[in-house]
């Protein structure tokens, strides 16, 4: 027979795999939100890429696809995809790269949109 304290620890640890199930499911669907602007972003620097073939397109493409790691490392993080990176934890290598592709993004894809500007503006 089950003791009434073994039944609170099995009790409590349902509740605790509940909550954090929650919390995977509203990350994730975070995470998959956030794939779709990106997507976009990355479909448009394709298209401004195979067409005019030029460096600023090709530094917005890249800076898109920095995003795309982005929110890939994020998914990952959510579902716990190669754990031995340690997603989410300060000093980690996860950490480091989610950060400079934030980074990248965030530098690369202003300024080849800036750049693609400045060259299509003819006065």
């Amino acid at each position: 027979m089950i003791s009434a304290r073994r039944m609170q620890d099995f009790s409590a640890l349902r509740l605790s795999s509940n909550f954090s199930a929650i919390q995977v499911t509203t990350a994730a669907l975070k995470t998959l939100i956030a794939l779709i602007p990106v997507s976009m972003l990355l479909f448009g620097s394709l298209l401004l890429f195979f067409k005019s073939k030029t460096a600023p397109s090709f530094l917005q493409l890249l800076g898109a696809v920095c995003f795309l790691v982005v929110v890939f490392i994020h998914i990952f993080e959510a579902f716990r995809v190669f754990p031995y990176m340690n997603w989410g934890r300060d000093n980690s290598i996860g950490h480091y790269v989610d950060f400079w592709s934030a980074v990248l993004g965030l530098v690369l894809f202003p300024v080849g949109y800036l750049l693609h500007s400045l060259t299509m503006c003819r006065f």
